[in-house]
This record gives structure tokens, C-alpha cells and sequence, in this order.
């Protein structure tokens, strides 16, 4: 293993890992860039996600199309988490892919050069091999944890725009508007409080424009957001709609619903607040508490006692 480790062969092939991982890094970085700063590819792309426009892979995209799992439910998961973590774009999943190879190949790298290169970092062959293997298992499991993280941050922003969005489809609803016409207005004056969930329901108008059916357009918005406030509004439309009863104040009833909700939810919050400052009342508080107001009475017991040394 040392033989192996000191050899030149082992260092040109690490090299050449090394090479490839920073070209697929710098593809990333400019394709991300690009996308993000380009102000005319912004809009093309918000044309597309919007008009549901399928456009070719990319470079990446062609790149990632050899790393994607056979297992099409793993992809259809995987695809699913991409759209409600915010990317729609087609190639989103052979880029994740890309990424994940990417990091995976990278950080082994990082760690045989630095133990290559620096005298003081120099590890057993056994540490080097799992320190390997755990670089590798990071790099391909970090994409994943911040995909969840950006999922559950974005969840938490639709959420906290969601009760202004249904006050606006009671009032659209009751000054005499459709729910299409409804979801259109509030899609219009949403962007300033709450952009993404205003790019949500605009999707959704976009799709019953180009003939979705209603409920069908409405239910891909809960898939997209994975929400369960807007899988139940949907089917509380869902059953209004086969009954016959009144959009208006099944929107009514479900807003106040979910007033409700959201107080109980708050109150669950504020009940758990004793016991989340168990920890820092202990470790932080009551030790300086003890410190200050028993102390004094402390060294004076050892002083009486003859074990504190008079100074």
C-alpha cells in the first residue's frame, strides 16, 4: 500500500481525478451562473417552466444522463423532490447526478493530496482507505441533504404565504369572480409578499389554459409544493364541485380551518419552548447562578473551616 501510495503512477492517477472533478465543478459553476445572472436566459427559462416548453439537455445534462439510477421510481422520487425543492428544469436530475459525481470523486481527491503533500498529515494506509471511502460517501450524500433542506425551507416560505392567498380567493370568490379568474388575480398580486407561491399559482393558470382540467392542474400544485394544506384544499374544491355547493364558502370555511390549524400549531410550538430551554438553563444559567449566589457562602464555610488560606 506505501509502494502504491509514493509511486508516480498513483499520482498522476489521482491528478487526472482531480482534473476531471474541477472540470465538472466549473461546467456547474457556469451553467448555475449563467442561468442565475443572464437576465435574458432567465426569462427564457421562466417562459419554459411556465409554458411547460421541453428543451434539450445540456452539456451536463448529457454528461449526468450515464450516472441516473435504472430504478425509474427512484427517479420519478428523486425528479419529484427536485420540483418541490424549485427545479423544473429537465436536465435537473442529470445535473444533480453530475454534481454528486463530481463531489464524490473531488473530496477523496482533496484528501490524498493534502496527505501527499503535507509532512504533518501523514496517515496509515488503513486511515487513508477510510478516510477515502468516507469522502467519497459525503460527496455523494451532501447533494441530497441540502436538496431536503432547500425543500423544507421552501415549503416553509409557500406556507407562511398561503393564509394571505386564501383571503384573497374568499374575497375573489364572493365579489362574484370564478375560482380560474380568482387564481389569476391572486397570482397578480402575490409576487410583491410571496414570489414563489404567486409562480405556483400561475403555473397552475398557465395549465388550465393550455386545457388541464381544473382539479387536475390544482392537484399537480400540491405534488409540486408537497404541501398537505393544499392537498386538502384540493379536495375540499374536489368535493364542492361534485356536490354543487358554493366555491365561495368552501373557501371560506377551509381559510377559517385553517386559522385554526395554524393557532393549534403555533400553541404546540410555544408548549415544546419549556422544554427546549432545559438546555441551555442547566449548562449556561444555573451554573454562573450557583457560582454567584452560593459561592461567597462557600468560601466563607472553607475559611471558617480553616481550608481557604487567608490572604
Amino acid at each position: 500500500m506505501d509502494s502504491l501510495i509514493h509511486s508516480p503512477y498513483f499520482v498522476w492517477i489521482f491528478g487526472g481525478a482531480i482534473g476531471i472533478a474541477l472540470t465538472l465543478f466549473a461546467l456547474v459553476t457556469l451553467r448555475t451562473s449563467g442561468a442565475v445572472l443572464d437576465p435574458t436566459r432567465r426569462r427564457l427559462r421562466d417562459v419554459e417552466q411556465t409554458g411547460n416548453v421541453e428543451n434539450e439537455p445540456g452539456v451536463l445534462g448529457q454528461i449526468g444522463a450515464a450516472m441516473l439510477p435504472r430504478s425509474e421510481q427512484i427517479r420519478q422520487t428523486l425528479s419529484l423532490s427536485l420540483q418541490q425543492a424549485g427545479f423544473r428544469d429537465p436536465s435537473a436530475l442529470a445535473i444533480m447526478y453530475t454534481i454528486k459525481a463530481t463531489l464524490a470523486m473531488a473530496l477523496p481527491a482533496t484528501i490524498v493530496v493534502l496527505s501527499l503533500s503535507l509532512p504533518t498529515l501523514r496517515f496509515a494506509p488503513s486511515t487513508i482507505a477510510l478516510l477515502l471511502g468516507a469522502g467519497a460517501l459525503a460527496g455523494w450524500w451532501l447533494p441530497n441533504y441540502i436538496l431536503s433542506k432547500r425543500i423544507e425551507s421552501r415549503q416553509s416560505r409557500l406556507m407562511e404565504g398561503l393564509p394571505d392567498a386564501l383571503d384573497l380567493l374568499v374575497a375573489c370568490t364572493e365579489a362574484g369572480l370564478g375560482l380560474n379568474a380568482a387564481i389569476e388575480r391572486v397570482a397578480e398580486q402575490m409576487p410583491a409578499s410571496n414570489p414563489e407561491l404567486a409562480a405556483e399559482l400561475a403555473l397552475v393558470n398557465s395549465e388550465i389554459r393550455a386545457g388541464v382540467d381544473r382539479l387536475e392542474a390544482l392537484r399537480n400544485l400540491a405534488t409540486r409544493t408537497g404541501l398537505k394544506e393544499i392537498r386538502g384544499l384540493v379536495s375540499l374544491i374536489n368535493h364542492s364541485m361534485r356536490f354543487g355547493t358554493s366555491i365561495a364558502s368552501t373557501l371560506r370555511v377551509y381559510a377559517e380551518e385553517f386559522r385554526d390549524r395554524r393557532l393549534q400549531r403555533a400553541e404546540e410550538l410555544a408548549a415544546t419552548v419549556g422544554t427546549k430551554l432545559i438546555f441551555p438553563l442547566i449548562f449556561c444559567i444555573f451554573p454562573s447562578f450557583f457560582v454567584v449566589a452560593v459561592g461567597p457562602a462557600i468560601m466563607g464555610v472553607l475559611k471558617a473551616l480553616s481550608y481557604w488560606p487567608d490572604r
